[in-house]
């Protein structure tokens, strides 16, 4: 069980219910984690921007990559609602998680992803080598930035204990 609860939108103030229904008109759902967000609009808004800053990784990283690299971080971060996210994304996109084979891009993010959330102290100069050998400052930093509220999300699931969303249960990693 949760430690905090979900906001209840009858009786949410109406700063509450706005930000609700701003999120359902920009990304058509309402997640466990948003929902207990929202006792906090300004928070909501802040762990939304990680939608931003993919978009701004977009034009160099596709989808699958981004998916990989955040589920590396939650992997790494024993985070059961975000990895069980990006496993619906994968697996809803025609992949198996247990069977990809990342490409050699794809493969320096999980490395890069998986430092990150392990320890930020400790992310190999190799692997800081290779990434601006491939990237531009501009998209590493907004990776940097993406990967830390991806950190984040995974740090406020865990230490609030948020509750799988029923819609992802039937991607729930097999024991």
């Amino acid at each position: 069980m949760a430690h905090l609860s979900p906001i209840d939108y009858a009786t949410a103030s109406a700063e509450i219910r706005t930000e609700h229904d701003r999120e359902l008109a920009l990304r058509g759902r309402m997640t466990n984690m948003k929902r207990i967000l929202l006792h906090s609009p300004a928070a909501h808004r802040i762990y939304a921007e990680w939608f931003t800053l993919r978009d701004l990784l977009k034009p160099k990283l596709d989808d699958r990559a981004i998916w990989l690299l955040s589920m590396a971080i939650a992997e790494t971060m024993r985070a059961e609602v975000p990895v069980t996210f990006f496993r619906r994304a994968l697996i809803d996109s025609g992949l198996d998680p247990e069977a990809i084979e990342p490409t050699a891009d794809e493969a320096l993010l999980i490395d890069f992803a998986r430092a990150v959330a392990a320890n930020a102290n400790a992310v190999p100069d190799e692997t800081w080598a290779t990434l601006k050998a491939r990237y531009d400052e501009t998209l590493l930093v907004n990776l940097v930035a993406f990967a830390g509220i991806m950190v984040a999300t995974c740090v406020f699931t865990n230490a609030v204990k948020v509750e799988l969303d029923p819609e992802l249960e039937a991607y729930r990693r097999k024991a």
